[in-house]
C-alpha cells in the first residue's frame, strides 16, 4: 500500500491551487498585453494539452472517448476552453489583473441560474437574495474601481468580456454535470471529470488553432520575451494541469464543500499579484465588491436548514 497522504498536505496544495489561480490572472495581463490574444491562447494550451493527455492515461488508463462521448465534449470543449479563453484574453487586454479576478467569482451564480432551466432546479428566495448581492457586487468594480489608469470604457468593456467567459464556463459547468451523471448512449459508464476536462481542452485547442494561424499570417510570428514566457508556462502548467490534478485530489480527500471554500481565497490573491506584479491600484471598492459577490455566492448555494433533521437530534 501506498503511503497515505497527511491531511495538512492535502490543505496546503489547495491553498496552493488558489494562490496559483489568483496569480493567473496577472499572468493573463501580462500575455493579453504582449502577444495577439488568440496566439497567447493556443500557445498555453499547446502545451497543457499534452501533459494533459498524459496524465490521464496515467492516473486512469482510459483509451480514447466513443462517437457519443465525442459529440459531448466537442460541445464542452466549444465552451469551457474555446469561448472561455477568447473572451479571457480579449478581457485581460482591456481590464486590470484584480478587477477580472473579482467579475469572474458570478460564475457559480451563473451556473445556479442556468441550472434551473437545464437541471429542474427550484428558484428559492435564497438565490434571488444571492444574485442581488452579486450584481451589487458587480456594479462596484464596473463602477468605482480604482485602476483608473486603465481608461474607463476599456475597462468596463473588459469587466464585460471576462462576465461573458464567467458564463461560458457555468454553461460547459451544466454540461459536465450531465456527461458526469449520465453516460453516454454508447457508453457503459459517465466519463470522469479528468477524462471531460482533457477531452475538451484538446477540442478547445483544434478550435483555437486556425484563429491563432489567421493571426501569426496577420501580424507575424511573434517575438515572445522571457516574461511572457514565463506567463505562458505559469499558465499551461501550474494554473491549469497542476493546479486541476491538486484540486481534484482535495474533493477527493476532503470533499467538494471543504476544497470549494479555497476558491474564495482566488480573488484576494489575484488582487494582491496585480498590486505587486502589474502596479494596480488598491481601494475600498476591491474590498466591498469581494465582500458583496462571495455572501452572494454564499447565500445562493446555501440550503434552507431542514425542519425534520431539526427536531429528530
Amino acid at each position: 500500500m501506498g503511503r497515505v497522504e497527511p491531511l495538512w498536505v492535502t490543505h496546503l496544495k489547495l491553498f496552493f491551487v488558489a494562490s496559483s489561480w489568483g496569480v493567473a490572472w496577472t499572468a493573463g495581463r501580462w500575455l493579453a498585453l504582449d502577444l495577439p490574444p488568440i496566439t497567447g491562447a493556443w500557445l498555453r494550451y499547446f502545451i497543457a494539452v499534452p501533459i494533459f493527455i498524459t496524465w490521464l492515461f496515467i492516473a486512469e488508463g482510459r483509451g480514447y472517448p466513443t462517437r457519443d462521448e465525442w459529440k459531448r465534449i466537442i460541445v464542452i470543449g466549444f465552451f469551457s476552453t474555446f469561448l472561455y479563453q477568447v473572451f479571457f484574453m480579449f478581457g485581460m487586454g482591456n481590464t486590470a489583473a484584480g478587477d477580472a479576478s473579482l467579475v469572474i467569482t458570478f460564475n457559480p451564480l451563473f451556473t445556479a441560474l442556468l441550472a434551473i432551466p437545464f437541471l429542474g432546479r427550484p428558484i428559492t428566495r435564497r438565490l434571488g437574495g444571492g444574485l442581488a448581492l452579486g450584481v451589487a457586487g458587480i456594479a462596484v468594480i464596473f463602477s468605482q474601481s480604482p485602476n483608473v489608469s486603465i481608461p474607463a470604457d476599456e475597462r468596463i468593456l473588459g469587466d464585460a468580456l471576462i462576465a461573458i467567459a464567467a458564463l461560458s464556463w457555468a454553461c460547459s459547468t451544466i454540461l459536465m454535470k450531465r456527461a458526469m451523471s449520465e453516460p453516454a448512449p454508447d457508453a457503459d459508464s459517465p466519463m470522469s471529470p479528468l477524462a471531460l476536462t482533457v477531452w475538451a481542452s484538446t477540442v478547445g485547442l483544434l478550435l483555437l488553432t486556425p484563429w491563432a494561424g489567421w493571426e501569426s499570417i496577420e501580424n507575424g510570428i511573434p517575438t515572445i520575451g522571457l516574461w511572457t514566457w514565463v506567463s505562458i508556462l505559469f499558465l499551461a502548467i501550474v494554473s491549469t494541469v497542476m493546479s486541476y490534478v491538486w484540486f481534484a485530489s482535495g474533493v477527493e480527500k476532503i470533499g467538494a464543500a471543504q476544497s470549494a471554500l479555497y476558491v474564495y481565497l482566488v480573488p484576494p490573491f489575484g488582487i494582491l499579484a496585480g498590486w505587486i506584479l502589474l502596479d494596480e491600484q488598491l481601494g475600498w471598492a476591491l474590498v466591498l465588491s469581494f465582500i458583496l459577490i462571495i455572501s452572494g455566492v454564499i447565500l445562493a448555494s446555501s440550503h434552507p436548514p431542514d425542519k425534520l433533521s431539526e427536531t429528530t437530534q
